[in-house]
């Protein structure tokens, strides 16, 4: 027998949401990162949580900072160095590939399909994890695959995904536009008009977005 619907109940309730007004939304954010950083290890779990409809948009760290900044043993050391920091503030596993820094352009490429079926989440958080907190090479076409698989990405997909150099250019864009926009570092969330750039800044992005959604719901009680 179906469950029995009270039509008295409905009209209040329809009556109750028309007085409200319009609910209100929480703001979309948009997460840019690189898989070959530690840092987007270290920031996807909380932004996948925090952030409600986050928009997922793989960014180039090469052209954020016009060059291979990784490829200056000062850069690098200091890379290496505040993500063991941050890992051990955050209290989470951070485990180092066999090769650091490494071109992870097929994983990269792979995770703009999976932004595009929706599925950036999934494949980001897998990614990173086998990357950072396996310390597994996201070159390998079978840690790729893991990730795919974790991510209920289709397997083929995802590795012709990988070798699809066409995808570099919405990639590289993406950086560029970051660095046009005052971003100096990656991840960087993007927050309406403003840019938190850096995994440290997550904790103000989280702060900013909630006095937002704060002060979405106290409109139309003041109206």
């Amino acid at each position: 027998m179906g469950e029995v619907i009270s039509l008295a109940e409905r009209r209040r309730a329809i009556e109750a949401a028309r007085v409200a007004g319009p609910v209100a939304r929480p703001q979309r954010a948009t997460f840019f990162f690189d898989l070959t950083l530690p840092e987007t290890y270290l920031a996807a779990e909380r932004v996948e949580r925090n952030f409600p409809g986050l928009r997922w948009q793989p960014a180039s760290l090469e052209s954020l900072a016009a060059g291979q900044p990784l490829s200056e043993p000062s850069e690098l050391a200091r890379v290496i160095a505040e993500a063991e920091t941050r890992a051990a503030v955050l209290r989470v596993p951070l485990v180092w590939p066999d090769r650091f820094p490494n071109d992870v352009r097929p994983a990269m490429r792979a995770a703009s399909l999976a932004c595009e079926l929706g599925l950036g989440a999934p494949f980001v958080l897998a990614a990173t994890r086998l990357a950072f907190c396996g310390g597994f090479n996201l070159r390998d076409p079978e840690v790729l695959a893991e990730a795919a698989a974790a991510a209920s990405m289709p397997l083929d997909a995802c590795l012709a995904a990988g070798g699809d150099v066409s995808r570099d250019s919405a990639i590289d864009d993406a950086g560029r536009r970051l660095l046009a926009a005052g971003a100096d570092r990656l991840p960087a969330l993007r927050l309406g008009r403003q840019l938190f750039c850096g995994e440290e800044r997550l904790a103000e992005a989280t702060a900013a977005a909630h006095a937002a959604d704060a002060e979405r719901w106290r409109r139309p009680a003041a109206g």
